[in-house]
């Protein structure tokens, strides 16, 4: 799009980042970032294979030289383990730019605040480029920012949920409030769920589950793409206000008798 998104300095190219879990190989996972026109691909450092290169790669498939690869500390549940993953994330070469996941809960997998604060504020002491995955809390997301953070990613709805924007509300006060770009991450289900987070004002939509997990995840990456941009594009132009009423589209006044 012609307006770029900078986050840190960084331009990115698309405001649909996408993740690299659930898919059935490493080849489909390429053909849906492809197909979504992202430029930033997300890694589960702890779950994905991009540290070994006697083992099956992704970078193999998706190239470091075309894509940001995003790592991420999913599936760690303290600060200490965060901390840890994303210290091997650069160690590895991979960014100093890095997606800040800390679970608080197994089942519901929402963060626990407290201590991804507590990660944040070390990660960028180091120099790392933090986005913090967090709840729809407009106070944590000021938290976060006032930590250092470069962009703050609150969730639409729990993970892998395909629930859409739950709240938008607290969406778009998190838009109003805070300074860095909004990232709105998790619980996208289909395309209009992201169209309506990009309507809302957020900078960008990352998501996972809702392409991976639909029956044509190439297709539905395709879609995700044009959804953004629409989105997008309706945020710049204005929507009308809502009204209760009726208002006629063609004036009533000098009507031909």
């Amino acid at each position: 799009m012609e307006d770029k998104l900078i986050i840190a300095g960084i331009e990115f190219k698309s405001r649909l980042w996408i993740g690299t879990g659930k898919y059935k190989d490493f080849e489909e996972t390429l053909r849906v970032v492809e197909a979504s026109g992202a430029d930033v691909v997300t890694v589960a450092v702890r779950r994905v294979n991009i540290t070994d290169p006697n083992k099956e790669n992704l970078l193999e498939y998706i190239d470091p030289k075309k894509y940001k690869i995003l790592p991420n500390t999913a599936g760690c549940f303290t600060a200490e383990d965060a901390i840890r993953t994303a210290r091997l994330a650069r160690a590895a070469g991979i960014s100093d730019m890095v997606k800040l996941e800390v679970i608080g809960d197994p089942k519901t997998l929402f963060p626990d605040n407290e201590a991804l604060l507590e990660a944040t504020r070390v990660l960028v002491k180091e120099g790392f480029i933090v986005l913090p995955y967090t709840n729809d809390d407009p106070i944590m997301a000021r938290k976060l920012e006032d930590a250092g953070a470069a962009a703050v990613m609150p969730l639409g709805a729990p993970i892998g949920s395909g629930l859409g924007i739950c709240n938008p509300y607290n969406i778009r006060i998190i838009i109003e409030t805070i300074s860095v770009p909004v990232v709105v991450d998790a619980g996208v289900g289909t395309a209009s769920d992201a169209a309506i987070a990009m309507e809302l004002g957020a900078d960008a939509v990352l998501m996972n589950t809702g392409i991976a997990g639909a029956k044509d995840p190439v297709m539905m990456a395709r879609a995700m793409n044009h959804a953004v941009q629409a989105g997008r594009l309706a945020f710049k132009a204005g929507r009308i206000p809502k009204k209760l009423y009726a208002s006629a589209s063609s004036p009533l006044e000098g009507l031909i008798q």
